[in-house]
């Protein structure tokens, strides 16, 4: 019988329709199909429409990426010590997937092909003998707050997304207690994956005939569970964000935290509009939870599946929540915030009403990111002024973050691209004795505020609302700065008091080149032609009060400080920074490139002190220069 989700009111699943019943894909098929995904700590990814094209909203696939997904799921189960997904059992054709121990929760964004995939997976892991809690449609950070508060009662998860890539896009994130697995973890499954598509051709057969015979009582009984699992989770995803919010499990702190901001609310209201588009987001909390603190509410493009404009919150894309934000604060002038987030509703980035024009500006990616450092560094050196501070964040995450922390006589410590990293990392310093409050991904704005181990737009909201109305926070911050303390404390007048950078975007056309070489040739040509234009170039730096530079090589969890191969190890694929000083020796820009490891692109940065695009896009040209020349054949 075909079981319907009550929240989406999508259909999830019928038990007694076998999925895996269709003609066995040619090992040249399955092949071809894995030629095309991107697998990495930070997802996998790949087009999963039938017609190839990223923009289609079809929800097919083709019979070679439904096997992929099981096979995926298979991969997963193995890793975690299945015995129905042994190597060795699978060869000997052992048609039986006895139930075991292991619990995955599984979960999926709102994207067409979802439904398919979670169909597959929850299926292929059922009968290999998996417990599986299905939670259907739900945002990121929901099924990770559930793995983080409750480790116990799941071994790993399995989301399904592509985050912000387009909608025809799909693909897979696994991990445990609360975040996506460490990059060694994520090699390992990678690996057992590309085995059993490459080297077991009796595993999808094997799959397929566990399908046949399986046990539809036990599936219906996943199916017809949802909504319980879905009541748990929602529940434990609200507590989790107060938790985070107050850093604190206490429930008394709790009511106190949301009766101090409903009172604050009450005098001075505030509005927040959600412009979801379509995303897991639109069956999520954010209503029910924000409008507990006392905050108005207003949200567009609220069902799961209405994408209207491109996923990725940048750029135009905002364009839709900057135009229904003025609309609202010109007939209620408390709405002074909206947010837009990706499909998966792991960031969400912001727009807000400058009161003097009554437009609504976007915040950049990077100064969204920057907001949240400061109010959250600031709030943790009030509470503890004499520790040790840090944040953990990515190469590309701009420079005024340092700025920032030097401030708060905080550090900063900075890895490769990938969510994975700084999680890790911060669990190290936080290991070394430092308190890491905030960590993530300046680049795209996502702040991971701890406990959390993954972005969430809730967060980010708290960070501001909390910003906005503890007036020790930004007294604190302007103090630091030798600043005046203003009255009354608004956005607008913490945005002024922030460090000015001109920084390029993470997904403006400038920010995106495609390549032709291997990294290791690219960034050797490159470190060629770099020394040679720093000599001929001698009249424009000096110019722009450059005189010395010093190069940052990511991978992992570190960043080394050095230039030539012998900094870097295959496949030589980190991230790259050239970091420019002036004549003080202090750093004043910096040039960066990484190939996307979810994406088929190469990314570059420039990062300049100040507001003088002129300067930022001259050291952009000549940085994308080098990368063509190097790149040349």
């Amino acid at each position: 019988m075909l079981i319907y989700d009550t929240l989406s009111h999508h259909p999830i699943a019928d038990e007694m329709f076998d999925i895996l019943d269709f003609p066995l894909p040619s090992k040249e098929a399955l092949q071809n199909a894995l030629s095309t995904m991107i697998l990495s700590s930070s997802g996998w990814r790949k087009v999963f429409a039938e017609s190839g094209d990223e923009e289609d909203q079809t929800p097919k696939i083709s019979e070679a990426d439904a096997m992929l997904a099981a096979l995926a799921a298979l991969a997963l189960a193995r890793f975690l010590g299945v015995p129905a997904a042994d190597k060795q059992r699978i060869q000997r054709g052992e048609m039986k997937g006895e139930p075991q121990d292991t619990t995955i929760l599984v979960g999926l964004d709102a994207r067409p092909t979802g439904r398919v995939l979670g169909d597959i997976v929850c299926r292929t892991l059922t009968m290999l003998g998996c417990s599986v809690r299905y939670l259907y449609i739900c945002a990121a950070p929901q099924i990770m707050a559930d793995c983080n508060q409750y480790p116990e009662e799941a071994d790993a998860f399995f989301y399904i997304s592509a985050s912000h890539n387009p909608i025809g896009h799909n693909g897979f994130k696994f991990g445990r207690s609360g975040g996506v697995y460490t990059a060694r973890e994520s090699e390992t499954i990678i690996k057992l994956f590309k085995e059993i598509v490459l080297e077991e051709p009796l595993a999808p057969a094997y799959l397929q005939s566990l399908s046949s015979h399986m046990d539809t009582k036990r599936y219906r009984d996943v199916l017809t569970s949802v909504k319980s699992e879905q009541t748990r989770n929602l529940e434990r995803y609200a507590q989790f964000v107060l938790t985070t919010a107050v850093q604190s499990e206490d429930q008394n702190e709790h009511k106190r935290f949301r009766e101090m901001l409903v009172k604050a609310h009450s005098r001075e209201p505030l509005g927040v509009l959600g412009e979801l588009n379509g995303s897991a987001r639109s069956v999520s909390i954010d209503y029910q939870f924000l409008t507990s603190l006392g905050l108005k509410v207003h949200q567009i493009n609220d069902q799961p599946g209405q994408v209207v404009h491109a996923i990725v919150p940048e750029g135009e894309n905002l364009q839709l929540c900057q135009q229904t934000l003025e609309m609202l604060y010109a007939k209620d002038p408390s709405f002074l915030l909206g947010y837009v987030p990706d499909n998966d509703g792991d960031r969400g980035n912001l727009v807000y009403i400058q009161k003097k024009t009554g437009k609504a500006l976007i915040l950049e990616a990077q100064n969204v990111f920057a907001l949240v450092v400061l109010a959250e560094l600031t709030l943790c050196r009030l509470k503890h002024p004499s520790s040790l501070l840090a944040t953990v964040v990515n190469g590309p995450t701009s420079n005024r973050i340092d700025q920032i922390a030097q401030a708060l006589d905080a550090e900063v410590f900075r890895c490769e691209v990938g969510e994975a990293n700084v999680v890790e990392l911060a669990e190290q310093k936080r290991k070394e004795g430092y308190l890491v409050p905030v960590l993530g991904e300046g680049s795209n704005g996502g702040n991971i505020t701890h406990p959390a181990k993954v972005r969430d737009p809730l967060n980010t909201l708290l960070s501001l609302v909390k910003l906005l109305r503890n007036r020790d926070i930004a007294k604190l911050w302007f103090r630091a700065n030798g600043r005046e303390v203003p009255h009354p404390i608004t956005l607008e007048k913490i945005i002024e008091g922030m460090p000015i950078y001109t920084t390029t975007g993470a997904f403006s056309k400038d920010g995106n080149m495609q390549i032709h070489h291997d990294h290791s040739v690219l960034k050797s040509r490159y470190e060629v032609l770099f020394q040679a234009d720093w000599i001929e170039k001698q009249a424009m730096l000096r110019e722009l009060d450059i005189y010395t530079y010093t190069v940052f090589q990511s991978e992992g969890t570190s960043t080394v400080e050095g230039m030539g191969e012998a900094f870097r190890s295959p496949p030589y694929t980190g991230g790259y920074k050239v970091a420019l000083k002036n004549k003080d020796g202090i750093i004043t820009d910096f040039l960066w490139m990484r190939g996307s490891k979810t994406e088929p692109v190469y990314r570059v940065m420039v990062d300049s002190r100040g507001d003088d695009v002129s300067r930022h896009d001259r050291l952009l040209a000549w940085h994308r220069s080098l990368i063509a020349r190097a790149d040349q054949d």
